[in-house]
């Protein structure tokens, strides 16, 4: 179970996590809580689903958003690190996407960018195009991918 080997190999290495979700509305943060003795390793989660949210508990810049929109990797990177540093996590991973219905053009139905921040290391941030699966599946999708992403990085 990739939970459990998240938080196995956080603990073994010393790192707290935190997440810091938009479209998934806490689910990364459930799949790692699910498992017993979980508050070893998982410091805090935000839901941060508005964008009044990502400015208030993350400190995402207002021009970043303005200039690049919610759905952007300059958003996940900003929400990770935010993350981060309103926190006593050593590993946050972020999410802001359309899970749908709708999108448009620009930013179709199913595009959701991440971010991982790690204490010492360089944010990375990356976006994937589910496509328009249905709300539920892209929303597990996603939290799947960003549970693959933190243990990518517990792994190196």
């Amino acid at each position: 179970m990739i939970s459990q080997d998240i938080l196995d190999l956080a603990r073994s290495q010393g790192v707290m996590i935190a997440t810091a979700e938009s479209c998934t509305g806490g689910m990364v943060a459930v799949a790692l809580t699910d498992v017993p003795g979980s508050s070893s390793v998982v410091e805090r989660g935000f839901v941060t689903y508005s964008n009044d949210a990502k400015i208030e508990m993350l400190g995402v810049s207002r021009d970043t958003l303005a200039a690049h929109g919610a759905v952007s990797e300059e958003i996940a990177l900003e929400m990770a690190e935010g993350a981060l540093s309103h926190s006593h996590a050593q590993m946050a991973v972020s999410i802001t996407g359309i899970a749908g219905p709708g999108g448009s053009e620009h930013k179709p139905e199913g595009r959701v960018c991440f971010g991982l921040a790690r204490a010492g290391h360089a944010t990375r941030t990356e976006t994937r195009e589910f496509g328009a699966q249905g709300r539920g599946r892209v929303r597990e999708q996603s939290r799947d991918h960003a549970l693959a992403m933190l243990r990518t990085s517990l792994d190196q």
